[in-house]
């Protein structure tokens, strides 16, 4: 019951204050009603005792005087005194005749209740019921002095009197309900600092706080919300520094594991190319048959040779400090062109000037390109791969730039791989270590998206120009 999903908070207090304040007014209406129906049985059985009494008054004096022929019953002067509208008052002796009875009139300038108030009244307190005395005389009972009210007269009366309480509560109600609504509008005002500081803490902004609040509770919500945003803040920056060591480990050891394949493992190939070629030789003069077997063991490590330079390259980089960012994504974009067949599906647009970002932010975005293009090409099939990279003014009060990152391909939608695999999760690692956003959306008929956005403070970066390849 009430329960709106939803609803206005202040809206859904209102009405249950309404509700309750009806339940009230219900409540103070029945016990009115109530207190009526007393008071009126309690007039009738007064009315009733005073007319027993005369009525017994009237027989003794029959009796004193020994006069039959005396007027019996005579209830002229207690109906003279006690009449009222819809007031009946009479004699009904023991055969159940009535001997006599009066009645007032009723009023004729009152409003008609309606009937459902009408039977639900008549329902509840039984208006028409007789209020009887017995009348003594000689120590027997001669007769009753019957009196009732007429019950359209009470459901009248009753009417009128809740019309009133209904009147009150069609005035009173609307004006409460405003006054709460009012009073709860400003109580829960401090709640729109709150869910703007959840929406700044959704959106990265470590640094919002919530100011004090009069009420103790907001006071209490406010203290755990700061508590848990300078933890959250602690966190992520301790999960920052972890990330970037891990990075830095990374980086080392493939630099280490291709220093180890180019000393060891690429000395062997050139060593089995040179004896191959050796053999050659011997067989072209002693054995022509081993020729072919010859040629075939150089051409197998040439291939190996290949292998282990597309190996090297992508474990260890070209050095980004020295060629620039800019330079070294091209590089990347023309070695995967260069190992492609037919046209180039790989395309590259750079706007801006990258020659004095920092060398960490450098090899990051290098390696995020890295992997994306490994991630179109290899895991979504993709047939053509547009990369943009720009330097943005930002408006911060604080000035600077960022660095905007784009990759667009028309590969496999909704491939594991691109989605969720290990490769997007490293570059959310990386991209969160720099302090930046990183976005993907994978489309269902167009390919997937990739935008990385990376702050640079001001001053590192020189004057922009135009360029594109």
């Amino acid at each position: 019951m009430w329960n709106w999903s939803g609803s206005d908070l202040k809206l859904r207090l209102t009405l249950r204050v309404a509700a309750v304040s009806m339940l009230c007014f219900a409540a103070i209406s029945g016990y009115f009603l109530i207190e009526a129906d007393r008071s009126v049985r309690a007039r009738i059985a007064a009315v009733a005792d005073v007319a027993a009494r005369t009525l017994e008054l009237q027989q003794s004096k029959i009796q004193w005087l020994n006069n039959p022929r005396s007027d019996f019953p005579d209830l002229d002067s207690v109906a003279a005194s006690v009449m009222a509208p819809g007031l009946c008052l009479a004699f009904r002796s023991n055969s159940g005749e009535i001997s006599q009875r009066f009645c007032g009139g009723t009023q004729t300038d009152t409003a008609v209740p309606p009937q459902a108030f009408a039977a639900l009244y008549r329902r509840l307190f039984d208006p028409g019921r007789e209020t009887v005395r017995p009348v003594i005389a000689r120590g027997q009972a001669i007769g009753e002095a019957v009196v009732w009210v007429d019950p359209a007269v009470l459901t009248t009366e009753a009417w009128h009197d809740a019309g009133r309480l209904m009147a009150v509560l069609m005035l009173a109600l609307p004006l409460l309900c405003a006054l709460v609504y009012a009073a709860l509008s400003r109580a829960l005002r401090p709640t729109r600092l709150i869910r703007d500081g959840l929406e700044r803490i959704a959106a990265g902004d470590l640094a919002a706080r919530l100011p004090p609040f009069d009420l103790a509770e907001l006071s209490a919500i406010g203290d755990v919300f700061n508590d848990l945003a300078e933890r959250l803040a602690t966190a992520l920056s301790d999960r920052n520094a972890l990330t970037q060591k891990l990075i830095v480990v990374q980086d080392e050891e493939r630099r280490h594991l291709a220093r180890e394949l180019h000393d060891e493992f690429g000395q062997s190939l050139a060593a089995i190319r040179a004896l191959a070629a050796s053999a050659r030789l011997t067989a072209v003069q002693d054995c022509p048959p081993l020729l072919a077997e010859c040629d075939g063991i150089a051409r197998t490590a040439t291939d190996m040779m290949e292998t282990l330079r597309g190996a090297l390259f992508r474990l260890r980089p070209p050095d980004v400090d020295e060629l620039g960012l800019a330079s070294s994504l091209e590089g990347l974009i023309a070695g995967w062109n260069g190992r492609s067949r037919g046209q180039p599906p790989f395309e590259i647009a750079i706007s801006g000037s990258f020659e004095r970002i920092p060398a960490s932010t450098g090899a990051n975005l290098y390696r995020i390109v890295q992997e994306a293009l490994t991630n179109a090409a290899k895991h979504a099939g993709a047939t053509r791969v547009m990369l943009r990279l720009e330097m943005r003014e930002t408006a911060s009060a604080g000035g600077g730039s960022e660095i905007v990152l784009a990759i667009d391909d028309d590969g496999r939608p909704g491939d594991p791989p691109v989605k969720s695999g290990m490769g997007l999760l490293g570059m959310r690692e990386r991209v969160a270590a720099l302090g930046g956003r990183l976005s993907f959306e994978a489309g269902q008929s167009n390919g997937s998206s990739l935008r990385v956005s990376v702050p640079v403070a001001a001053g590192r970066e020189a004057t922009p120009v135009e360029r594109a390849a």
